[in-house]
């Protein structure tokens, strides 16, 4: 048990040293400006916008785009993740000071002060909040501002979870207009799709969106004024500007370059036409002509995924992908294996740490990278590596104990008779007996992390699940399908890898 125990320690030793080395390579001694973004398409432009900028002035930048909800980017920023990225002032008051009656940018800047914050540049426009509905069954039922709603309880409600979760979202909306529905749960791109094909009747948007006109939607009147101004801003670091002079100047040239107009008409070339989040960014940038947001994408479906599945990122990604899971399922078998033996012949100690590694697999995995941001103080692959890490452990660690089990007692007593150490014994009895059972728990965890891997995107992690995340936030089946195969096929493969080493492994047992 000696070795066991000596295994797990250098196990345990090895993960730390490559957590605390992925961490610090984060922050390099000359550091980049770090323009973050969330997960829907204007916060994507905004940020591709915020990047070229500071590189017309000669600014090396770092982008860290898809960053999921308010939270994840905020606790990016507050962590020194991210410098800057673009916010929105009802954003700002409601969910980050969370004092409402914070409405300009002095009251909102002296409140943000002790984080170490700053808003600032206004950018030219307001995206707020607001509730649509076809145009048709609008008319049909004479609802034309919110206070209609009330006397119409069957419409059926699709909302995206992050509004149905804010402080200035749905259940505030409720009670200020007296509405009983109770809404389904849905993602913003995703909601699009479900109120075009009927399924849903109401569905909240940003008054920037796209799809509003392209989809016959019309926009419900905020009659009792429920919703703040989100006039879109730059948040940041406070020392950014003495850190940055260059990036800080440039992104100051910013300020009110920005109207609503130029914003849907950003946002349509993205969702409408299929252009890249770069290229509509470089327009903006260089001056260039704008091309009508009036036409949609034409392709046939076909046609779109092949296209986006052989883009020039999918070789990148993959290997992100196959990274992500190579390395925590390696570090998984480095503590779970000399862990299941070291516990093996204790039952109680073996019953806690299998528990404890159930409870984990059943933590939300984006929770748990919400938690390790806030633990870690990093964003990007850290994370990624500790959470997939941890889902990969169960298995191998019940199917480590579950092996050495299948070993009678009748055959160790006759090692141990014949004068073989209890090393001995472990490295040539009990293992190779034990060793497709901990092969099957292996294929188990890698066949997990594939899966689980596509959520570290969320978090800057990288991986083919950055075409899914993006596919999500455009409602582009095509790209998402573009992430999912090639996951798919990493999977497919690890499989039809594990078990030509299964048979192997038999072949070998059978020859002895």
């Amino acid at each position: 048990m000696k070795l066991a125990h000596r295994l797990l320690t250098i196990a345990l030793a090895a993960w730390c040293l490559l957590i605390s080395s992925l961490v610090s390579a984060q922050t390099p001694s000359t550091e980049p400006l770090r323009v973050g973004s969330k997960r829907f398409t204007e916060s994507y432009i905004l940020a591709e916008i915020l990047a070229q900028t500071a590189q017309s002035a000669g600014v090396k930048t770092q982008l860290r785009q898809g960053l999921g909800n308010t939270a994840i980017v905020y606790e990016a920023l507050r962590s020194g993740q991210i410098d800057v990225y673009a916010e929105y002032t009802g954003t700002i008051a409601q969910e980050i000071i969370k004092d409402p009656a914070h409405s300009n940018l002095a009251e909102l800047n002296r409140a943000l002060a002790p984080m170490g914050f700053a808003a600032s540049v206004p950018l030219g426009f307001n995206n707020g909040y607001a509730l649509a509905m076809h145009r048709d069954t609008a008319r049909k039922l004479g609802i034309s501002q919110l206070s209609d709603l009330a006397r119409h309880p069957e419409l059926r409600y699709g909302l995206s979870n992050e509004f149905m979760g804010r402080a200035d979202g749905w259940k505030g909306l409720a009670q200020r207009y007296q509405l009983s529905a109770t809404p389904k749960g849905l993602d913003h791109g995703i909601a699009y799709e479900a109120i075009s094909q009927q399924h849903i009747d109401l569905m909240d948007i940003y008054t920037t969106d796209a799809k509003i006109d392209f989809l016959k939607l019309q926009v419900l009147q905020d009659d009792k004024a429920y919703f703040p101004r989100y006039d879109a801003v730059l948040l940041y670091r406070a020392d950014l500007p003495q850190r940055q002079p260059a990036a800080w100047a440039a992104l100051q040239s910013l300020q009110g370059r920005i109207n609503e107009a130029q914003m849907i008409q950003m946002n349509a070339q993205a969702e409408l036409q299929g252009q890249s989040f770069s290229s509509i960014a470089r327009q903006f940038t260089s001056g260039a002509a704008q091309p009508s947001s009036a036409q949609h994408q034409t392709r046939s479906f076909a046609s779109q995924l092949w296209q986006r599945l052989v883009a020039d990122d999918l070789w990148r990604l993959t290997g992100q992908h196959l990274l992500l899971v190579l390395v925590s399922v390696g570090i998984a078998v480095l503590i779970a294996v000399p862990a299941g033996i070291a516990l093996f012949p204790h039952t109680r100690l073996r019953a806690l740490a299998l528990g404890a590694a159930g409870v984990m697999q059943t933590i939300p995995s984006l929770a748990l990278l919400a938690v390790l941001i806030a633990a870690m103080g990093a964003i990007g692959r850290a994370p990624a590596l500790v959470a997939l890490t941890a889902y990969s452990i169960l298995p191998i660690l019940s199917n480590t104990c579950a092996g050495l089990a299948e070993v009678s007692p009748g055959l160790r007593n006759a090692g141990l008779a014949l004068g073989m150490s209890r090393t001995t014994l472990m490295r040539w009895i009990e293992l190779p007996i034990a060793m497709p059972t901990i092969t099957a728990g292996i294929r188990t965890a890698c066949a997990i992390a594939i899966g689980t891997a596509t959520i570290a995107a969320f978090i800057g992690a990288g991986g083919l699940g950055e075409r899914i995340v993006t596919g999500l936030a455009l409602n582009d089946s095509a790209l998402m399908l573009a992430g999912a195969l090639p996951a798919a096929g990493l999977a497919l493969i690890s499989e039809l890898g594990f078990e030509l080493w299964e048979r192997a492994l038999r072949r070998k047992r059978l020859q002895r």
